[in-house]
């Protein structure tokens, strides 16, 4: 006889939170630490619910999809390794093997404001923690919702192919259009600015850039790479995209 089953999860670069966390899906907690996640399941409401394994490990997914807008760094995740604890003390270890290698790209920058005596005016770590917070929260909320998850793997095809970065990001916006049925009524329902839509646009679409939508019809153009302050500016537009969806989907 068996008491609990334990899933155990790895995944790097073990810094991609920048503190650790516990997440609630499903009923259960996920325990959210450098390099490892763990849930601890009853076993036997482990056996009768032969999905729950899958749902965690979706759940799961969309914290890491999230994380993105945090560090815009690419992340492997393992699949999860099942452990059985016995009565007795005795520990059995079901592995499922994976091959996976992911490219680290370039993150954030946290910084402190302080006054004269060194006091904190304004922490970025704190500020953005407290945000990411609330958009894990979000994406947890609604992790059933297909275009969701959608727009979340656009973002993380953006991190991880930088050389066509502004087509994936130019694919949420895509998404949320089809979504409404005209961009015109996706801005009116999500209440997105038609100067940031369009701006959006702009960036992927007319300038002559390499990591650009239409860098083909740009033949007598000599192309140039996207600047670092217009993948920000494009990342950031994407993100509060998402973030405004997030906040239409509960009225639905």
């Amino acid at each position: 006889m068996c008491t609990d089953v334990v899933l155990q999860w790895s995944f790097s670069p073990s810094n991609y939170f920048k503190k650790g966390f516990n997440a609630s899906c499903d009923g259960h907690t996920l325990k959210i630490a450098p390099g490892k996640v763990e849930a601890l399941i009853d076993a036997e409401t482990y056996e009768s619910n032969p999905s729950l394994r899958g749902k965690l490990h979706s759940c799961l997914n969309i914290i890491f999809l999230a994380q993105h807008f945090s560090t815009h760094t690419a992340y492997k995740l393992s699949q999860p390794t099942k452990v059985v604890v016995h009565q007795n003390g005795r520990k059995d270890y079901f592995v499922e093997l994976e091959p996976a290698i992911i490219r680290i790209t370039g993150g954030s920058v946290d910084f402190q404001v302080t006054d004269k005596n060194g006091n904190v005016i304004s922490d970025s770590a704190a500020k953005s923690l407290q945000i990411m917070e609330q958009l894990r929260q979000g994406a947890l909320a609604h992790a059933s919702d297909e275009l969701l998850l959608r727009l979340l793997q656009s973002y993380d095809a953006a991190v991880n192919d930088p050389n066509n970065e502004l087509v994936h990001l130019y694919e949420i916006r895509d998404a949320l259009a089809h979504k409404f049925g005209t961009e015109a009524n996706a801005r009116s329902t999500l209440a997105i600015p038609n100067s940031i839509w369009s701006r959006l646009g702009r960036i992927c679409n007319n300038e002559p850039l390499n990591q650009g939508r239409h860098r083909g019809q740009n033949a007598r153009t000599v192309l140039r790479d996207a600047g670092a302050d217009e993948l920000a500016e494009a990342r950031g537009i994407v993100r509060n995209m998402i973030e405004a969806y997030l906040r239409y989907l509960p009225s639905r």
